[in-house]
């Protein structure tokens, strides 16, 4: 392994513009002439539309426009679609009410996309903006996950009766039945999946420009998907031919998923910069973000857990309602369904497991992915259940797993919920993980922290995730609107240097790096001899953008095929130059070579030649410039153990993490620096979510939680200094063994504190998030009835 191969902890390349304050960013980006739009948006949860006046705000300073979803209308404007068709329980697709850009008829959610105002300036756009008269009749809303199926619940949408959007099942009721029959003990659980709201650094912006000369667009966007996005606006809502709109992500500061979806603004700037002749750009703040950003989670979940008399699992049952929101976003059928009920098998060998899940429509935000998307709410489920049933059969937690673990002579693996996995050594991660935390010592360290008047608790995570969503047929077969393939070109300049162009997209990843050291690795090159090059639809080859940790294992794989397609030309290239059979060159370090000679030339020599072909074969085409497809045979697995302690001041509710350890498989690492940034990441995230974060709409379908003042997120003093272990197990299906890393720690962090807590409390159950008032009023319970 060289200082920068795979393998290695490069520092990233990216930060430099980074830290100096060069990136560049959609808000950075400023066309000639351009416009600014402000969104009028309903203060109501929902209401009817009777009218909308706009002549005022029509006649304000420096206004351009004024537009309405009538307008939009009257241009055939589409509904924005949901990606992703799920069947019901009776062979029925689900409800998809239409989702348009600027509301028609009714608003459903505060938040809800009312008007555009566009004007010289934001400022102007702003002032005008609250000089739209609309005329609401204020509707009664079902505004709580809890209520939004019940008989007496307003409707969302009069396509959707009872507001449920499909009642879907996966595995056989009447196998988890005979198998529950046979239980020595049954383990119940009722669990709150909270909601979030995702809080990317940089919030959405786009900008949307026409050009009447070629009658085409160009979109900015802060986008993890610009081919998809470019895909669903011109095929689904604005009619274009996809040669006549380009989208450019530049750098993107965040997304965690929210910022996969085509969302109302970026539709609204496209379509209005043809009509105003003028680009249009929009930035969102922080309030809108609270409001109109896609939202993650929000379950309600009961399960139930079936052993013998020795704790060995036999079944479970979980039955889950989750929330939709007022409309469907990109992908959000998918999130409770594929990507949360495939994942209940966990680490462990249940050998029957049925699901049912109830999606609902309620007058909030839009609700899709986000981190982890659909493996965190399962994870939560499995490893709450897990704990729950350790405690009430008197059996240690690390046990009762291990006894349950799928066990490496085992594999591939096929699971009761669809899935196989391909490779695995759960009972490592456990050993290694409480190894680091040295869980024989937690006695001493539980009474050491009770002599002072505290409480410690400890609790595990035994998780695992599906990455790189595939393969495409597949999801296809399920539902998915897209395929799930990716591509990579990989480019030779004449003078030896490199340019990749990449389907995937960063933001924040550490892409520009991973993807240098697998290519500099690779063909033997000075990693900075790389370039990669990402994000702009009008330059790199389609690919499905960067979400569910399928850059490296779906987009490195592509990459690194396209590599191999450069060494086999190479080697014809250097056979004819060295005047030797192909089969004799071999290739090692950037070096061809002839078996059992001196010859040799440098990859670099190659290239030039290549491009300066005068000595060259004649039956090959000159250039060194290939491009590669890669659509994945399975998910990958990534899997791992995460062990929080907790210490908790009974008399103030506070909860200090004074301990984490993590050891994760994420197969073969390219760089495990930046790996370990992204755990840390991860874990602050479902740490956030476990302790700390959670939306709140009341009744009348009003955000309580629309500020940082009323939203808690986690923060350095939150957190302990992580501790990062790991075990390896190479996937066995990507030609680099790879299996994502991305949404690890915000998968496995909430069961691990919850599970923490509790134990300290000495209680089976609580909600997230826990709260130092709601850790206090337990502890004090808790107290009293010891009593």
């Amino acid at each position: 392994m060289s200082d920068t191969g795979i393998g290695a902890s490069v520092k990233r390349k990216e930060d430099f513009r980074f830290l100096t304050g060069q990136g560049r960013y959609t808000d950075d980006i400023n066309r000639p002439g351009q416009l600014y739009a402000y969104f009028v948006r309903s203060p109501h949860a929902h209401a009817k539309i009777k009218g909308i006046n706009k002549a005022e705000a029509e006649k304000s300073p420096g206004v351009r426009a004024v537009f309405i979803g009538a307008d939009m209308e009257a241009d055939n404007v589409g509904s924005l679609p949901c990606g992703w068709v799920v069947t019901d329980r009776h062979g029925d697709p689900h409800k998809a009410p239409p989702h348009f850009p600027l509301a028609r008829d009714k608003v459903r959610y505060v938040g809800d996309h009312v008007a555009v105002v566009i004007a010289e300036t934001y400022a102007q756009a702003k002032e005008a903006g609250e000089t739209v008269e609309v005329d609401y009749e204020e509707l009664p809303a079902a505004a709580t996950l809890g209520t939004a199926l019940s008989s007496s619940a307003p409707l969302v949408h009069d396509e959707a009766p009872g507001n449920l959007c499909y009642d879907w099942v996966l595995g056989d009721e009447a196998e988890a039945d005979a198998a529950f029959a046979k239980a020595a003990h049954i383990t119940k659980v009722d669990l709150v999946n909270n909601r979030l709201i995702p809080n990317a650094m940089e919030p959405r912006a786009a900008i949307g420009e026409y050009d009447g000369g070629t009658d085409s667009y160009t979109l900015y966007s802060t986008s993890q998907n610009p081919h998809l996005l470019k895909l669903i606006l011109c095929a689904f809502v604005l009619g274009l031919s996809e040669n006549k709109l380009r989208v450019i992500a530049p750098d993107v500061g965040g997304g965690f998923g929210s910022k996969i979806f085509c969302y109302a603004e970026e539709t609204v700037c496209t379509w209005a910069a043809k009509k105003v002749r003028a680009p249009v750009k929009w930035t969102g703040d922080r309030s809108e973000a609270f409001t109109s950003d896609a939202h993650g989670r929000d379950h309600i979940t009961h399960a139930q857990l079936a052993m013998d008399e020795n704790g060995k699992f036999l079944g479970m049952k979980v039955e889950t309602t989750a929330n939709m929101g007022a409309y469907l976003s990109s992908f959000a059928t998918s999130i409770p369904t594929y990507l949360y009920a495939t994942l209940l098998a966990g680490q462990y060998t249940t050998p029957v497991i049925y699901v049912n899940v109830k999606s609902a429509f309620t007058n909030t935000a839009p609700v899709d992915a986000y981190r982890g998307a659909g493996r965190p709410e399962a994870t939560y489920v499995v490893e709450r259940l897990v704990e729950v049933a350790a405690r009430e059969m008197n059996i240690d937690p690390a046990e009762i797993r291990r006894r349950n673990f799928i066990k490496p002579e085992q594999f591939p693996y096929q699971t009761p919920v669809a899935l196989q996995y391909d490779i695995g050594d759960y009972d490592a991660s456990m050993t290694k993980a409480l190894e680091m935390i040295d869980y024989d010592g937690f006695p001493a360290r539980k009474a050491a922290s009770e002599a002072k008047g505290k409480l410690r608790g400890i609790g595990f995570s035994a998780y695992i995730e599906a990455c790189g969503i595939a393969p495409s047929a597949v999801v296809g077969s399920l539902g998915a609107g897209v395929g799930l393939w990716e591509s990579a070109q990989v480019r030779f300049n004449a003078t030896g240097t490199v340019s990749v162009f990449t389907g995937t997209h960063s933001h924040g990843q550490g892409h520009e790096t991973t993807f240098s050291q697998l290519v500099a690795d690779t063909l033997g090159l000075p990693i900075e001899n790389v370039e990669v090059v990402h994000g702009d639809t009008g330059s790199i080859p389609m690919g499905m953008g960067t979400y569910g940790s399928r850059s490296l294992a779906v987009g490195g794989s592509a990459i690194s095929k396209a590599c191999d397609k450069i060494i086999e030309k190479s080697k014809k290239i250097a056979a004819h130059l060295m005047e030797a059979s192909v089969d004799d060159v071999e290739f090692d370090k950037g070096t061809f070579r002839v078996k059992g000679t001196d010859k040799e030339k440098s990859i670099a020599e190659i290239a030039f030649t290549a491009y300066v072909p005068h000595n060259y074969p004649e039956d090959l085409e000159p250039g060194l410039d290939e491009t590669a497809f890669y659509d994945p045979l399975n998910f990958t697995y990534p899997s791992g153990v995460h062990i929080a302690e907790v210490e908790i001041d009974p008399a103030t509710g506070m909860t200090e993490i004074v301990d984490w350890v993590a050891v994760d498989d994420f197969g073969n690492v390219i760089n495990p620096m930046v790996v370990e940034g992204q755990v840390h990441g991860g874990i602050a995230q479902g740490v956030g979510q476990a302790m700390l974060e959670r939306a709140v709409y009341d009744d009348g379908g009003q955000l309580l939680t629309g500020s940082y003042m009323d939203y808690c997120m986690p923060r350095a003093d939150n957190l302990p200094s992580f501790r990062v272990g790991m075990t390896q197990t190479a996937c066995t299906h990507n030609p680099l063994g790879v299996k994502g890393c991305g949404e690890a720690g915000a998968i496995a962090a909430p069961a691990a504190t919850i599970n923490a807590i509790t134990n300290a409390l000495g209680i089976l159950s609580m909600d997230m998030p826990a709260t130092p008032e709601k850790v206090w009023r337990l502890a004090n319970q808790h107290a009293q009835a010891a009593e």
